[in-house]
């Protein structure tokens, strides 16, 4: 699956369950690991496993896979890995604090 078609999906699954400030980072020409990254926030840890489910699943009932889903333990941070596609989903205080846009975008 291509990684336009991913990035649908899963901003798709995240305004699907009220994800806000979504933000899509084309980072092709800045790494050769992944061409984009999906940045949510999310109101509390329950939405954020939440998010990461549906996530999850839409990518799944697509035909794609998930290569791996980190920090379910304390829901603050998920990082869904979809491959060309990686879904940062954050409380918002994690969010201003690591502020992976500022990261990304040059």
């Amino acid at each position: 699956m291509n990684s336009d078609k991913l990035v649908k999906i899963a901003v798709d699954a995240l305004e699907e369950i009220k994800a806000f400030d979504i933000k899509v980072l084309s980072v092709s020409k800045l790494t050769s690991m992944f061409d984009y990254i999906v940045i949510a926030s999310a109101n509390s840890s329950r939405q954020t496993k939440a998010l990461a489910d549906n996530v999850r699943e839409k990518v799944k009932s697509a035909g794609g896979s998930i290569l791996s889903l980190e920090g379910e333990q304390t829901g603050e941070w998920l990082l869904v890995d979809l491959g060309d596609v990686i879904v940062h989903i954050m409380q918002p205080e994690a969010r201003e604090y690591y502020n992976l846009e500022a990261l990304w975008v040059s």
